[in-house]
């Protein structure tokens, strides 16, 4: 058994994760091999392949694009955010990372730490009298985001926000799109995946078979829990599903304190993680309207002026 990337594995494996399942599958797919020796597999999933506005953007002004990002920026004299008239525009787009210090999307990604420095800076300029999320994203890493959830309904309390969901906003990506004062999404577009997923890798059959034993040395009992080298103990999964149900749990009362009696969090659990379209999602309470993303943008610039 070889780990191919462990600094990649080590953020998709033993921690928990806000991403569909079937991008999850994809991801496996693409990198397993990558990552261990004969590659990963994520049971009976099926893989969706996605690509941010793969459809095209509903403008041609949307999504081109304390914290130590934003100052940088602001040394160097670049704009934060692209900018039609007073509404602020900011990407949620791709894969979601923790860290990153980049604006906008990078080979696929879009860092919570970028996504943090442009609301800062939506707050603070005067110029900037409401902000468009545009939202195209599976979900991604849960670390970071909760903090970036609360960031935007700062701003939402502060100035008018409008999420546009073109195509999708799963899982982590909902979350965020849930933090702004309205939801709307194109009749095919898809939000919802509340929820979180976690995995375990087992290596013990293939290090048998390659004839190799690995002995885990540690000091202290829970020291080397979820270690791959051997089948998962039943008292350490169950450690595991505590803490994914208590995330799910505080992303469910997130999104019911943002939403508020459009979506309890009772009704986001209820859920189950499942995702809704079109006026689907309307009639659950995850959106709040159906409409062309490019006429949703109009509507806002025009009325934020």
């Amino acid at each position: 058994m070889t780990l191919l990337m462990p600094h990649i594995a080590s953020r998709m494996f033993n921690t928990p994760l806000m991403i569909d399942a079937g991008k999850l599958a994809a991801i496996l797919a693409g990198l397993g091999g990558r990552i261990v020796e004969g590659g990963v597999e994520l049971g009976d999933i099926a893989a969706i392949e996605h690509s941010a506005f793969a459809a095209g953007r509903p403008s041609e002004q949307l999504g081109r694009l304390g914290d130590r990002l934003g100052r940088a920026r602001a040394r160097d004299g670049g704009r934060m955010f692209d900018q039609v008239g007073g509404t602020a525009i900011i990407p949620i787009e791709g894969t979601l990372i923790h860290k990153g210090a980049f604006l906008g999307q990078s080979s696929g990604e879009t860092s919570y730490e970028g996504l943090q420095a442009q609301i800062s800076a939506a707050r603070r300029d005067a110029s900037v009298r409401g902000a468009l999320f545009e939202v195209d994203t599976f979900g991604g890493e849960g670390a970071g985001l909760f903090d970036t959830a609360h960031m935007i309904a700062e701003l939402s309390r502060e100035k008018p926000t409008l999420a546009i969901v073109n195509d999708f906003a799963y899982s982590a990506g909902y979350a965020l799109a849930s933090a702004a004062r309205q939801i709307v999404l194109g009749s095919a577009g898809g939000v919802g995946s509340i929820g979180v997923v976690t995995m375990h890798l087992d290596h013990s059959k293939r290090l048998e078979r390659a004839g190799t034993k690995v002995t885990v040395i540690h000091s202290g009992k829970h020291k080397a829990d979820g270690h791959p080298f051997g089948e998962l103990p039943p008292d350490v999964a169950a450690k595991i599903q505590n803490r994914v149900d208590a995330m799910r749990d505080e992303f469910a009362a997130m999104v019911g304190q943002f939403r508020g009696p459009r979506l309890s969090k009772a009704a986001a659990l209820a859920t189950e993680a499942d995702v809704f379209y079109g006026e689907a999602a309307v009639k659950a309470g995850l959106a709040d309207g159906v409409a062309r993303p490019s006429e949703a943008f109009s509507q806002f610039v025009s009325l934020i002026g």
